[in-house]
């Protein structure tokens, strides 16, 4: 599916959404469309984050998850963020920025800084068809060079399942946009895993013809017909690179498409430059991330990405 090298920033923007408010770091959203390098339109949603600034200049804040700033204090989602700080969040396979799971994971992200979300391509409104976790990479670019234009100085990229994967091969590719830290949710650590019965669906969605008109008309998902050509480089093969960007890893033990052998591989090649989270009685990807692991993906993020 791939015919190009990925990794590079998008330099032009179409915008036929209207601004819903004035696009500033202070308040105000934007929904428009990025155009990544090879010409696909991703459907992308900023927001600047419920956070309530001290007025020092320092661009500290204290949110006390009640939308009022509060003392200096840490932990469970009540320390000290900084207004330069964004998160992009990358979806699992058939997600959107629309869905209600990624609308949950922005809303507990926004306790912390601005949330960028997106749909990646063959997704939602956005262009193109999808490749399954291969040019994904270049809709990830695009959405945090976009991050980084509206003025945010420290990113971090949040994904789940093929997000995860994602993330995680474009924190390796792309030195010259990089980001300041990268959490991967439920991410494969190889590709072409058929070991779980849902994988095995997967791999009939994507592979046949009658598996990818469900996709388009049962899951609102247009999946490319061609195969990876060449095969791009598998997660668990880029993970080294990503030092010293900060990683984190996490996975549910109950998880039903991966088994705990990915992220203990994944955390095997990051080496000390990775951290792994396994999740007692957690499932898979946005829909099985309960309120308190997200919260503390944010406070991890906070500590780490400065």
């Amino acid at each position: 599916m791939s015919t190009g090298p990925a990794g590079h920033v998008a330099r032009s923007t179409i915008r036929p959404y209207s601004e819903t408010r004035d696009v500033t770091l202070g308040g105000g959203s934007l929904r428009t469309f990025l155009r990544t390098a090879d010409g696909v339109a991703i459907d992308s949603v900023y927001e600047p984050g419920a956070v309530v600034y001290d007025g020092s200049g320092s661009g500290s804040v204290v949110y006390d998850g009640s939308g009022s700033a509060s003392g200096c204090g840490s932990g469970s989602g009540s320390g000290v963020v900084s207004r330069d700080l964004v998160f992009v969040i990358a979806h699992g396979f058939t997600g959107d920025a629309d869905r209600p799971h990624v609308r949950r994971v922005a809303r507990a992200l926004a306790r912390y800084g601005g949330v960028v979300t997106f749909s990646f391509r063959g997704h939602g409104a956005s262009g193109g068809r999808s490749t399954v976790g291969d040019r994904e990479v270049l809709d990830l670019a695009a959405v945090v060079g976009w991050a980084r234009e509206l003025g945010h100085t420290r990113v971090a990229t949040v994904g789940f399942s093929m997000g995860g994967s994602v993330v995680l091969r474009h924190a390796a590719l792309s030195r010259e946009a990089g980001v300041d830290a990268v959490v991967s949710v439920s991410a494969p650590a190889r590709w072409f895993y058929r070991g779980t019965a849902p994988m095995r669906r997967l791999h009939w969605l994507v592979t046949r013809p009658s598996g990818r008109l469900v996709g388009r008309y049962g899951l609102r998902t247009r999946i490319h017909h061609r195969q990876w050509d060449p095969v791009p480089e598998s997660p668990v093969e880029a993970v080294p690179r990503i030092a010293p960007t900060p990683l984190l890893i996490v996975h549910g033990d109950q998880d039903g498409y991966f088994p705990l052998d990915h992220p203990r591989m994944l955390a095997a090649a990051a080496g000390e430059g990775g951290e792994l989270w396994v999740e007692a009685g957690m499932g898979h990807a946005e829909n099985a991330a309960p309120e308190g692991l997200l919260t503390r993906i944010g406070d991890w993020v906070v500590a780490r990405a400065g």
